[in-house]
């Protein structure tokens, strides 16, 4: 990886290198952060961080947070420890396999875990190695689910986005060590099918099963322009750094 680029996250509150060519974090990123209900002085692990974009957009909307990072892939993790840097951010980044994490992190335990698992299954390789890793699940799906359960304190709140026909899978992995669980689709514009879900869950809970409105990406029913068009609620999260977490609070 010698060729990077500058982005700009949270209309440019965060500067984050990532590579030019390969994975890099965007809008699923800042999703996966906006929905996380972390507290000032809580610990948040992020498994596969990355280039770090998921946990800096969390750490730029709760001070105080305790972050720790696992990522794979070597020139990822030092991408996250670099950008934590350059954004004034405390970030602890490990590098290691999610089947056989680093000991430190094995004796630890948090508050939450937040993830964006790879999309899709293994298959045929493509030019850009790292960006095959990042994509295409070496592990399975539950594997990714097990790992962030047994990381989390008891009670503590799991976030997970992915691709909703995955659905399934993360709620039968889920099911009698997870509950609570609360499901966002993702929709790109109104009458659309949901892309992505956004997913959070307490460890040990027993509360039934919720499933809510879609959030739409996009306002209107088809992409009629060049640059961004964004919907209000979009360009609140990805540009304002707007909390999803009153979306999934239960209202009695």
């Amino acid at each position: 990886m010698t060729e990077l680029r500058d982005d700009g996250f949270l209309n440019g509150r965060l500067r984050v290198l990532q590579p030019a060519r390969g994975y890099r974090s965007g809008a699923d990123a800042v999703m996966l952060a906006a929905a996380c209900a972390a507290r000032p002085g809580q610990s948040v692990l992020e498994l596969g961080c990355g280039a770090g974009v998921a946990s800096l957009c969390l750490a730029a909307r709760v001070p105080g947070l305790v972050l720790t990072g696992l990522e794979l892939q070597d020139s990822y993790a030092n991408l996250a420890r670099q950008n934590a840097a350059r954004n004034g951010l405390s970030m602890t980044v490990l590098t290691g396999d999610l089947s056989s994490p680093p000991a430190d992190l094995r004796a630890a335990s948090f508050d939450h875990v937040i993830s964006n698992p790879p999309y899709f299954m293994a298959g045929t390789q493509g030019p850009a190695a790292d960006r095959t890793i990042a994509r295409q699940e070496r592990l399975p799906l539950h594997g990714w689910i097990d790992a962030a359960l047994r990381r989390l304190k008891p009670a503590g709140g799991l976030t997970l986005i992915q691709r909703a026909d995955r659905l399934d899978q993360l709620i039968a992995a889920l099911l009698g060590r997870a509950g609570a669980i609360t499901v966002l689709p993702i929709a790109a514009r109104a009458g659309r099918e949901a892309g992505r879900v956004l997913v959070t869950a307490r460890k040990g809970a027993r509360a039934p099963l919720r499933l809510l409105a879609p959030f739409i990406m996009h306002d209107a029913p088809c992409h009629t322009r060049d640059g961004e068009d964004f919907s209000a609620a979009a360009r609140a999260v990805l540009r304002d750094g707007a909390d999803l977490t009153r979306l999934f609070a239960k209202v009695s």
